[in-house]
């Protein structure tokens, strides 16, 4: 038995998985924001571990001869976030997230800086990455800043709770900025463009290898045997990967959760930062992927049903189901940039505009469009991949968004690529936690590494294509015109 631990931004997931690749159980624990300040985006490690504590105890009654069985533990989480600690390990602040957009001043700063920047890390500079953030820690919590004795991403302070040993892995530690990508090792003077150095930094493994031995004192609190060995893990998008069997040249996802991400794995380091595309390694050693990140994909259609006031998604979407061409080509348009914007734009201060509203305009006319505009932000992140024409035979779908077949065929139609979903896909990291928890006491990835079994499969439609080309060449058009005039917030 594997144990698969996903810190997410709004819910830490459990799963337990079995040597047939059956899904034993599942069960999580809700999460909350808090933004003090506009672009601000934090957490407090504390909550992150009476979540994780809860869930295991829950786990642990519901399932107690399968937590006897568990060999391994794997883990996956959040990327980017800061978890700043003093030299006995106390959390000296709340983390500061993956979407937090505070720190662009220090983004142009650290492009200034490092001149090889692009070449060393495989990424432009931005807000959600970590090195920035301990840039503005620098420049505004000097007093703080001074105390940081050691840097952890989120999956990883969980890590150092679960074992006492700081460990990173390459997927996750890609999206620091400060990892030289190609080499899969620390860049020295990364680190130093943000007054760090490698005594700040946890130890690097790949996400298969072994990290530690759970507490014994845990071991037993979970009813779990003593000795389990927890995995490097992964990142979020990464362990997604490897749930998926996403782990080889031209296989990848979509992922339709709070963000949107278009993941694609390779055998070599391609950067490719002018598009705002991220280049980081993978979970498996010698693999790398390329990805384009929207930070907000079902978290808009989320939005948009809290703002109808309708009771669920589900809803919202039976609403858009009965749309009309004639009422889907009247919609109004949607720019989905609720949180600022990664690829390919890069503007943590991108804001979401409703375009072209009239008074003949409903609920469902307007969710029609924030579901339309995600799938055209998406579109933008597909194309800046460039993958050769044919190369890529179909993506897999995961997260709360792929529920909806609705959508599914949409974004199909949208990308010009088969879209499958699978059993177990809603996993999405836990499940990839879990097999990299497998591989870290002996299985092979031939067999640990499987593509689950296909739930449906979705063509690209070309009578939806047409009819979503002219909407999408005005919908191009928004962001240029508006980009500008975007305001950009100042500290509360």
């Amino acid at each position: 038995m594997f144990l698969g631990i996903d810190l997410g931004t709004s819910e830490i997931k459990l799963l337990l998985l079995d040597a047939q690749h059956r899904i034993v159980a599942t069960t999580g624990e809700a999460l909350s924001v808090q933004r003090p300040y506009p672009l601000w985006s934090e957490q407090h490690p504390d909550h992150w571990w009476a979540a994780c504590d809860q869930a295991m105890q829950r786990l642990a009654l519901l399932q107690p001869q399968a937590m006897r069985q568990v060999q391994a533990i794997g883990l996956s989480g959040q990327m980017h976030g800061a978890v700043l600690l003093s030299a006995d390990d106390t959390v000296l602040r709340p983390a500061i997230l993956w979407n937090d957009g505070r720190s662009a001043e220090q983004c142009q700063e650290l492009e200034r800086a490092c001149p090889t920047l692009h070449a060393v890390a495989g990424n432009l500079a931005m807000p959600g990455f970590t090195a920035p953030k301990l840039q503005w820690v620098r420049q505004h919590e000097p007093s703080l800043f001074a105390q940081t004795r050691r840097v952890l991403l989120p999956k990883d302070w969980l890590r150092l709770q679960l074992t006492g040993e700081a460990v990173s892995e390459m997927s996750d530690a890609s999206g620091t900025l400060w990892l030289d990508v190609g080499r899969r090792d620390w860049s020295d003077t990364l680190l130093a463009a943000t007054g760090l150095n490698r005594s700040h930094m946890p130890r690097l493994i790949e996400g298969s290898e072994a990290s530690g031995a759970l507490k014994p004192e845990l071991a037993r609190r979970w009813g779990l045997p003593e000795g389990v060995v927890v995995a490097g893990g992964g990142g979020d998008n990464a362990a997604s990967a490897v749930g998926m069997g996403a782990v080889r040249p031209n296989q990848g996802f979509v992922s339709l959760g709070t963000s949107g991400v278009i993941f694609l794995s390779s055998d070599r380091f391609r950067p490719n930062p002018a598009t705002a595309l991220h280049a980081f390694c993978h979970a498996l050693p010698g693999t790398w992927h390329q990805m384009s990140v929207m930070l907000s994909a079902a978290s808009a259609i989320r939005w948009v049903r809290e703002l109808m006031g309708l009771s669920s998604e589900a809803e919202l979407m039976a609403r858009i189901a009965t749309l009309s061409a004639a009422q889907r080509a009247a919609a109004p348009l949607f720019l989905p940039y609720l949180s600022g914007e990664r690829s390919p734009h890069n503007n943590p201060h991108a804001q979401g505009v409703l375009f072209g509203l009239t008074a003949a305009h409903d609920a469902a006319s307007v969710g029609y469009a924030v579901m339309e505009g995600v799938s055209f932000g998406l579109q933008d992140g597909w194309e800046s991949l460039e993958a050769a024409p044919g190369s890529v035979d179909a993506l897999s779908l995961v997260g709360g968004g792929a529920r909806s077949a609705l959508w599914a065929r949409q974004l199909a139609s949208a990308l010009g690529v088969p879209l499958l979903t699978h059993e177990g896909g809603e996993a999405g990291g836990a499940l990839g936690a879990a097999r990299l928890a497998w591989l870290a006491v002996g299985g092979r990835v031939d067999e640990v590494c499987t593509t689950p079994p296909v739930s449906a499969r979705f063509e690209p439609d070309a009578a939806q294509q047409a009819e979503l080309a002219p909407r999408r060449q005005r919908w191009q058009k928004l962001y240029p015109m508006l980009a500008e005039a975007f305001p950009t917030p100042a500290r509360a």
